[in-house]
């Protein structure tokens, strides 16, 4: 049986990958990624829309553990805006590692 190639979904030019209530966006390999956790959510037509996430970024220092890894957290109404945020602090957090 031929294995499925399974294409990633990308958010600005970063891959997203999704855990089941969590999600990481960033590439693995940086010393930064973005973790968000759908809080809540709310059925719309059908569909399961998340309404409360909270976003987090991490640090990937091995060394570390837990809620050490967190450089900065908030929480956000919508995945989108929870999105453009992650995006601004790992773009921000990235670009100071030089």
């Amino acid at each position: 049986m031929a294995k499925k190639k399974i294409e990633e979904l990308m958010y600005k030019e970063r891959p997203l990958t999704r855990r089941g209530n969590e999600m990481f966006y960033g590439f693995i390999d940086d010393k930064f990624l973005v973790k968000l956790t759908v809080k809540e959510t709310e059925d719309v037509d059908n569909i399961s829309v998340a309404t409360k996430i909270a976003v987090q970024l991490v640090t990937n220092s091995t060394y570390l553990e837990g809620k050490e890894r967190i450089i900065k957290q908030k929480e956000m109404a919508g995945l989108y805006s929870a999105l453009d945020l992650g995006y601004v602090w790992l773009e921000d957090a990235l670009s100071y590692e030089g």
